[in-house]
């Protein structure tokens, strides 16, 4: 082969060339190492495209990052950490984005909060937004702002194609959005953000409404289009209400995302054209755990894998809304021709079709169609539940293992169906004649590792009781008390056999257990108002004690067990276990435990106890009264224990207003004998149990004995209540009330026994 030869002259030229071009990368390529935020200042006003500024290592404390800049697709301006994962904002710290082709990756919020309205901003103010701008491998963790009520985002996206991507975001605590697009000038929408590979950890219950992880858009801005692409996100056990993801505009895609055992749905609550594919649900049985809510026009929801999912109503496994007609932007509009195709339902308890009917939401889905579906129950319970008219829903090649409602049947085949699970994790039928039903084979879940930044471990918030180390105490002055403060988390305190008079309240700020070594050996008594505080970040478990209040001080209003009084930021649980508790009777209203103000219990146990001889209320979580539908406590469960002569209310657990956004709280309550309980001249609800809003009651199996009645007063959905198997001596009958909706109330009583 022929080789061609340069001449020297151009042989030279291309030399200088190269060589000059070299030296324009070289200079256009600069790095800023900053120390302090001065210094970051500085180089942010000289940095050019393709320019990198690079914080150094450690703690950058009340740090507001202002990045702004304009890059090109070829040369973005970066902001990164020296070191991924070793540099760390904390106290009242946050960043902005403002320009065009900015990326910042490897910085770690935590240990404070935004003293703004979000710890990641896409926009300096309401005028400069970004645009093509990508976040990754940012870390946001526990970033909470200590008020509870105080709402913030964690990120919010504005301008137009940008990205937010591998990042870690978990435990908001506090009200607002986790991630939040907004649409707000028409600079931000139809913006084609992409939100991709994003580990979305675990959102603690909030116990109100503003407790979604994801929102694209809003209700005012609802019929505009974002196109907005999310997949490959990783949502783990993301509870803080009833919607998981809420879509609040049109033409955006979700996909291949994955819900681990996150109660609540993913809702297309507004906007359409929206859709839902290829993502898999995974509640392994967990309570409240839901799938897809419809709402809305041209929503197409296909190849969705659905398993293990428990949840009803507006949170069920599957729902399609009635809508509201003529609606308003902000409430239900009517589903019209929704496509609903090609998805697996596979132990989904509940199934729901023209969900929410009432005066107001009469207007039926229209024009839809629901194909191709495979529906499998383990348990042979068939899931459909109809709300209202669903001829506009037609329903064709559907397949399920169980016999179809009379008025769905001719578009859902009953087969006998054997399924078995995949490579992919995921089950199907074994019968390739099937396979063409449900979702695909080829579906390929995003796995936890893949999502966030790999140099962060993602570990769980919640420490388990009893999960630490076991830590001996002997009988001495003030031997508990210290023992509490050296403990760690998870630690086990085993009380030797004696008596503990306890001087000084033991607050609980971490996660403790307190046994006796030999049950009921153990005798604490308390020389303050209260014995134990749980305050943030605290959890208690005591099992085996014998406590008495007969040390404590003579005067009214004291508690055994209270929250913090007010600004909570952290949920806490409670147990009481084979104990005995007696003589709070030192004077007027003493209190077995007290939440505070904007506290929330995940769950309040109480299981083999003798309570004696108290002057106030047992449990007092009633201090949400502004009926917001906020409340103290999650689930409260009262299981074989002995109740006598407790003079105020056993239970107060109030939530008020209508808000539909929360799932509890929950009452279970089995097994015991209430004594001579409720009648105390200071009783102000005049009952034994006083539940106003309560979603979710079960009292069975119980023995009132001359004991104040039982106050059920029903607010908002549809509250589950049942009262069964007990036995009511000189005690009247429990008195239900439906406050909102009309005609008799929903409750079940049966099996009941009444005698003077």
């Amino acid at each position: 082969m022929q080789q061609t030869k340069l001449s020297p002259y151009l042989l030279c030229c291309l030399t200088i060339t190269f060589c000059l071009m070299l030296t324009t990368n070289q200079l256009a390529a600069k790095e800023w190492l900053v120390g302090d935020q001065t210094a970051y200042k500085n180089a942010l006003e000289k940095v050019k495209p393709g320019d990198n500024i690079i914080l150094s290592d450690g703690i950058w404390n009340n740090f507001e990052i202002l990045f702004k800049g304009e890059g090109t697709k070829q040369k973005p301006i970066t902001l990164k950490a020296q070191t991924k994962g070793k540099v760390f904002l904390t106290g009242q710290s946050n960043l902005r984005l403002s320009g065009k082709h900015l990326v910042v990756s490897g910085l770690v919020f935590k240990n404070g909060y935004t003293p703004s309205s979000a710890v990641v901003a896409f926009r300096s103010n309401k005028e400069n937004l970004a645009y093509h701008s990508r976040v990754t491998e940012v870390v946001i963790d526990n970033f909470s702002n200590p008020d509870k009520r105080e709402s913030d985002y964690w990120v919010a996206i504005y301008g137009q194609y940008n990205r937010f991507d591998h990042n870690y975001l978990t435990g908001k605590r506090n009200k607002g959005v986790t991630l939040a697009v907004r649409l707000d000038t028409v600079d931000s929408q139809e913006n084609h953000h992409k939100i991709d590979h994003n580990y979305f950890g675990p959102r603690p219950i909030l116990g109100s409404n503003g407790g979604e992880t994801l929102r694209i858009g809003t209700s005012h801005y609802s019929l505009s289009n974002s196109y907005t692409l999310v997949e490959n996100n990783y949502f783990d056990r993301c509870d803080g209400e009833v919607e998981i993801i809420s879509v609040k505009s049109g033409q955006n895609k979700i996909r291949n995302n994955v819900f681990f055992e996150s109660r609540g749905t993913l809702t297309l609550r507004h906007g359409n054209g929206n859709i839902i594919e290829e993502n898999v649900f995974f509640g392994n049985g967990v309570d409240h755990t839901g799938g897809i809510r419809v709402i809305n026009k041209e929503q197409i929801i296909r190849n969705n894998y659905l398993e293990g999912l428990t949840g009803y109503r507006f949170g069920s496994g599957f729902t399609v809304m009635n809508g509201v007609p003529n609606s308003s932007i902000n409430r239900y509009h009517q589903v019209d021709n929704a496509l609903i195709e090609n998805n697996s339902l596979i132990n989904v308890d509940h199934i729901q079709l023209a969900a929410g009917s009432d005066q107001e939401r009469s207007a039926v889905p229209i024009n839809s169609k629901v194909q191709n579906n495979l529906i499998f129950n383990d348990n042979g319970q068939q899931p459909f539940t109809l709300f209202d008219d669903v001829s506009g829903i037609k329903f064709k090649g559907n397949i399920a293992n169980t016999v179809a409602l009379e008025k769905l049947a001719s578009g859902i085949s009953q087969k006998n169906i054997e399924l078995k699970r995949a490579a992919n994790g995921l089950l199907y039928p074994t019968d390739k004649k099937l396979l063409a039903k449900g979702a695909k084979k080829s579906l390929s879940p995003v796995l936890k590792s893949a999502t966030g930044p790999s140099w962060y471990k993602k570990t769980d918030g919640l420490v388990a009781f009893e999960s630490g180390h076991t830590i001996n105490v002997k009988a001495e002055d003030d031997a508990l008390f210290n023992a509490v403060v050296s403990a760690s988390n998870g630690d086990v305190l085993i009380l030797a056999d004696g008596n503990y008079d306890v001087r000084k309240m033991i607050d609980i700020n971490k996660t403790v257990s307190i046994k006796a070594q030999n049950q009921g050996m153990v005798k604490v008594t308390f020389q303050r108002s209260t014995l134990f505080q749980i305050s943030d970040g605290g959890s208690l478990t005591l099992d085996g004690l014998n406590i008495n209040g007969s040390n404590s001080p003579d005067a009214s209003g004291n508690t055994l067990v209270r929250s913090q009084k007010w600004g909570m930021v952290y949920n806490y649980r409670f147990v009481m276990r084979n104990s005995k508790v007696s003589g709070l009777d030192i004077n007027h209203s003493f209190h077995f435990f007290d939440a505070g103000n904007g506290s929330f219990a995940d769950y309040i146990e109480l299981t083999n106890n003798q309570f004696s001889d108290i002057t106030g209320d047992f449990l007092r979580l009633n201090k949400e009264i502004e009926d917001l539908g906020i409340y103290n406590a999650e689930y409260v469960i009262l299981k074989n224990n002995t109740f006598d002569n407790v003079q105020g209310a056993l239970v107060n657990l109030y939530r008020g207003g209508t808000d539909e956004s929360t799932f509890g709280p929950h009452l279970a309550m089995y097994k015991n004998a209430i004594n001579n309980s409720g009648n105390g001249k200071r009783n102000k609800t005049a009952s034994s149990l006083y539940l106003h809003g309560v979603q979710v009651t079960n009292i069975d199996n119980n023995t009132f004995t001359d004991t104040a009645e039982i106050i059920i007063e029903h607010t908002v959905g549809e509250p589950k209540t049942a009262i069964n198997d007990n036995n009511f001596k000189g005690t009247a009958a429990p008195n239900v009330k439906e406050l909102h909706a009309a005609g008799p109330h929903t409750a079940v009583l049966l099996n009941n026994k009444q005698s003077n």
